[in-house]
């Protein structure tokens, strides 16, 4: 295909029109090629052949039009840059029209947006043009375009609701749901009718999870048009995900249900066997001098119902253990040991109540002893046991030959963050004599 241009200089005017143009004068520029347009100085078309003159006029005009090049035409290294700067043959519009360096398309955009045209062909002047970029998917500029539209207060409510909904169009391919169902229950209000709208409104909807609203929604269009099929695919989703969460809902209140009477028989079994927890401590806050003067009176420890679980003490796989009731009503649980010497521990996530020390640590310390004894002396038979009284920092010993439950109902045992701590040290060693020194020790009787 081929193109014919012609620019005049004086005027600074560029005209092109494609295919074989009857009455232009200039050079033929083959797109295919890429090879650049040349024009000839306007002196060169008198030269051009009339009426049924021979052909050799026609060779002699040919030889002038490649000698003498017109000196304003296309640069032959940047014609197709210049090209796209002529707003017929643009691509794509620049972000922002310089009129200094697009002054025809600065012309051009003055002449859309001539606000002394009535406010309806301004509104869908703009309307076209938020067409265009949301074509383009610039979605952005597409609601400047509409709101511009919209701010000409036109008289055609039609008009305007068709504004809306396109806005909301943009808004919704932005993520922008909220504000796009604003404008589409506007358009609404505008046009009840306007199936576009309502789509809009119900797909909305539907996303932020309102979906009994959107069921609603879908029914006032469909009373405009029982047949539509958007709507109808609109409604059946927000059905189908209105009784999905519905069903969910009732799942919840039956498990939280089921856990609150867990957590009673929990709290009940706790209470029967007069086992002591150790509350966390409240939040701090400004308190009265009488409440201080209370607190300082009652503040050995606070016993009560603390949250039952662990709070990461640093043990190998701990996360989410807890007390908990078996079938036959005992209670299991976690329970931490600790070898102060060696800076390790051990966790058992279920200990029985009715279970024994000795028992456990006869697997713990079998025939394959752990790692870090290197010294080979943790053996069953050579350890002692011991809690600690916080508040007096004092030292109980434990009966290896004791169960869970007896070390539990102990006076001055009380349980930090659900899980029963017990220090494991080997009697007669050097570290326990030193461990032991200087502290306070409720031996065995």
């Amino acid at each position: 295909k081929h193109v014919f241009v012609r620019r005049v200089v004086d005027g600074g005017e560029r005209g092109c029109v494609g295919g074989e143009c009857a009455g232009l004068t200039g050079s033929r520029a083959d797109i295919s090629t890429g090879r650049p347009p040349f024009l000839l100085d306007p002196d060169a078309m008198a030269l051009q052949p009339q009426g049924d003159e021979s052909d050799d006029g026609m060779d002699e005009f040919m030889d002038k039009f490649t000698k003498q090049k017109y000196k304003g035409a296309f640069s032959e290294d940047s014609w197709q840059e210049e090209f796209d700067q002529i707003p017929m043959f643009m691509k794509k519009a620049p972000e922002e029209i310089d009129p200094l360096k697009n002054p025809e398309l600065a012309c051009l955009q003055s002449i859309i947006h001539d606000e002394d045209r009535p406010p309806e062909e301004q509104a869908r002047s703009f309307k076209d043009e938020g067409n265009e970029y949301f074509k383009e998917k610039n979605y952005k500029k597409a609601i400047l375009s509409y709101t511009e539209g919209l701010r000409r207060k036109c008289a055609d409510q039609g008009l305007n609701a068709v504004l809306l909904t396109n806005r909301a169009a943009a808004h919704f391919h932005l993520g922008n749901i909220r504000s796009s169902l604003n404008d589409a229950l506007e358009a609404k209000k505008l046009k009840p009718d306007h199936l576009k709208a309502v789509q809009r409104g119900a797909q909305c909807l539907v996303e932020l999870r309102r979906y009994t609203e959107a069921l609603q929604c879908c029914d006032e269009g469909l009373r405009v048009d029982p047949q539509d099929k958007k709507l109808q695919e609109l409604r059946a989703t927000a059905d189908q995900l209105r009784r999905a969460v519905e069903r969910d809902a009732r799942k919840a209140r039956v498990k939280e249900k089921k856990e609150r009477e867990e957590r009673e028989a929990l709290r009940a079994a706790i209470r029967a066997r007069n086992i002591k927890l150790l509350e966390p401590p409240p939040l701090p806050r400004r308190r009265s001098d009488e409440e201080e003067e209370e607190d300082e009176e009652g503040r050995a420890l606070s016993v009560g119902l603390a949250e039952l679980e662990l709070d990461g003490l640093g043990v190998e796989s701990p996360t989410g253990a807890r007390v908990f009731l078996d079938g036959q009503g005992v209670l299991l649980w976690p329970v931490l040991f600790l070898y102060p010497e060696h800076q390790q521990t051990d966790f058992i996530s279920a200990f029985s109540e009715a279970d024994r020390f000795v028992d456990h640590l006869s697997v713990m310390f079998g025939d394959e002893l752990p790692s870090w004894d290197t010294d080979r002396k943790y053996r069953p038979c050579d350890l002692q046991l011991y809690f600690e009284d916080e508040e007096k920092e004092e030292l109980y010993e434990v009966s290896p030959a004791s169960s869970l439950l007896e070390v539990l109902q102990h006076d001055r045992f009380f349980v930090k963050a659900g899980t029963p701590g017990i220090i494991v040290l080997v009697r007669g060693s050097a570290f326990c004599s030193h461990f032991l020194s200087g502290r306070r020790v409720h031996r065995l009787k």
